[in-house]
């Protein structure tokens, strides 16, 4: 039997009671942070289903879960804490693909999860776009699909959700800032007049706990301090009035 557990977006208070439940009737728990910034404590989470939790690594689940998640699986009760929602992340799509080649029962326990949480910005979800995610360079590669989906998500007048790149073995967790810079770059090698030092963007920290949201022009937050990870950047499109509005409490 395989949980896949859903913690939310800020720490372990955000686990539903099914959820802890789940924990608590598990033989092994397991957790990967691997997509995400955690701002919790698990050992105040160890305390509340009582159980031991073992931290996986990238490798662990995308590699090689036959040697740790899905062997236990087979034997017994296992669940797997993911930040956010776990279905959210494709390498949980894929583990579960496995698990049910293998015949292990499987249970999804969904919780808050970015794509809903931006609306906290007043932008309208039904107005986004492709979602996209900026990386970081490695080398020679730069990869520069975020602005191309930019590009396709403006001329449709629709915003554009960017993800940012997570190196949490390195300790690594892109900032607003980075993003902003980076597409920048992007603009200068393409030269599409998609990203400018005027266009107005939404910086937001830390969705679901203590927030932190600003809106404003490109030039202006680039200078912004946001604060902990995680952080998402959002490229709005075509705005109604009520979105006009809302963003105005946060353009102080």
């Amino acid at each position: 039997m395989l949980y896949l557990i859903g913690l939310g977006l800020s720490d372990e208070k955000d686990i539903s009671l099914r959820g802890l439940e789940a924990l608590k009737g598990s033989e092994r728990v397991y957790f990967e942070s691997y997509t995400g910034f955690f701002n919790g404590d698990l050992g105040r989470l160890e305390a509340l289903c009582g159980r031991k939790i073992k931290a996986l690594s990238r490798g662990d689940v995308e590699e090689h879960p036959e040697e740790n998640v899905l062997k236990n699986a087979l034997q017994g009760t296992v669940s797997l804490l993911v930040l956010g929602d776990p279905m959210v992340a494709t390498t949980h799509v894929d583990l579960l693909l496995r698990a049910r080649k293998k015949g292990i029962r499987t249970i999804v326990i969904h919780a808050s999860s970015v794509y809903s949480a931006v609306a906290e910005t007043g932008l309208q979800i039904y107005k986004f776009g492709r979602t996209t995610t900026i990386a970081y360079p490695e080398g020679s590669y730069f990869p520069t699909s975020p602005y191309d989906a930019l590009g396709e998500n403006r001329e449709r007048g629709l915003h554009t959700l960017c993800l940012l790149d997570v190196k949490a073995a390195e300790g690594r967790y892109m900032t607003v800032n980075e993003a902003i810079g980076l597409l920048l770059r992007m603009e200068s090698e393409k030269r599409e007049g998609r990203f400018s030092g005027s266009t107005p963007c939404v910086g937001v920290a830390r969705l679901g706990g203590d927030s932190t949201i600003k809106y404003g022009p490109v030039i202006k937050l680039l200078e912004a301090d946001f604060g902990r990870p995680p952080h998402v950047l959002i490229v709005p499109g075509k705005l109604h009035y009520m979105e006009e509005e809302a963003l105005k409490a946060f353009s102080d």
